[in-house]
């Protein structure tokens, strides 16, 4: 990911992209290099030099250097998962509010021009349908696919429902690797609602779509190409035949304009401004926390059955 971040903070006016980082020297120059910029070996001699920064390493250093770098005063956007448990989290955050810098999660969904307008619609769900499929990442060793990419779909619901979780029920199976590659959460919130989450990382096509069901809409959103559409006034009949039993369905269909951006752009500028303008985030500490307490928790429940290759 962290490729990608350079990337949108280049494009980004007013900010001056001071370098790089990373572990494995050839990959950091290509990146430094591509993005004209400066590698640095060493984290810390970066660190000296920014206001700003992004931390895309492996979760099991997050804490580490995001510790590091909010101990230095400086304004930090951490990848998800921010930590593998949440105590190492809420030490995060404490330290950032002491500090009085600006600590984000990298949910990048949450910008989705898409996610944005669902916002707007969703009022009162009864049923949410999210899907997350896609092809293995050889480059994805340490998470499952749970932290991986369930927890995107965790957070969306989570801040659309705005209700606590009443049960959990999950099951899934590993594939790919040893991790967990394919899930299927089932959550009951105590407003009523209940969400239905597969993610697969086994899958041979990329799927990034969440249905909504509200009483009298039914909303589809499609994260890839950023639509919105919005079912309403449904109605079906069918005409028994000699041959053949017909159905008809019809509804009225309408599609949310939705406003096109590079999600991520949008992440890095709305750090930039929270931490330098003092703007106002758009999601609390709270519910920054709440989707990885929910991923834990079906980590928690999850006793992954390993397929084996048919003879």
């Amino acid at each position: 990911m962290g490729q990608y971040h350079v990337a949108a903070y280049g494009e980004i006016p007013g900010v001056t992209l001071v370098g790089v980082s990373d572990s494995d020297k050839e990959k950091g120059e290509a990146v430094a290099a591509k993005h004209r910029t400066k590698y640095y070996p060493d984290f810390g001699e970066l660190l000296e030099k920014v206001d700003v920064l992004s931390i895309a390493v492996p979760t099991k250093k997050h804490y580490e250097i995001a510790m590091t770098c909010l101990e230095a005063g400086k304004h930090c956007l951490v990848e998800k998962p921010v930590c593998d448990t949440v105590e190492k989290a809420e030490k995060l955050f404490e330290m950032a509010a002491r500090k009085k810098v600006a600590l984000h999660v990298g949910h990048v969904e949450r910008f989705n021009g898409a996610v944005q307008e669902l916002r707007k619609v969703v009022r009162d769900p009864i049923l949410i349908e999210s899907r997350r499929l896609g092809p293995f990442e050889p480059r994805v060793k340490e998470d499952g696919v749970v932290l991986d990419l369930m927890i995107h779909d965790i957070d969306i619901i989570m801040n659309i429902v705005n209700s606590p979780v009443a049960a959990l029920n999950v099951i899934g199976s590993s594939v790919m690797s040893d991790k967990e590659d394919v899930v299927n959460v089932q959550m009951q919130f105590e407003s009523g609602c209940m969400a239905n989450i597969i993610a697969s990382r086994a899958t041979q096509e990329k799927i990034r779509t969440m249905a909504i069901t509200q009483r009298s809409e039914y909303v589809v959103l499609d994260y890839t190409s950023q639509d919105i559409l919005v079912h309403r006034r449904a109605s079906s009949q069918h005409e028994l035949t000699h041959h053949e039993l017909k159905y008809r369905q019809e509804s009225m269909i309408e599609r949310i304009f939705v406003h096109r951006d590079n999600p991520l752009k949008l992440e890095l500028k709305h750090l930039i401004g929270c931490g330098t303008n003092g703007d106002q985030r758009i999601i609390s500490v709270e519910n920054e926390l709440q989707s990885l307490k929910v991923a834990l928790q079906v980590l928690g429940k999850l006793k992954p059955v390993t397929l084996k290759p048919s003879a």
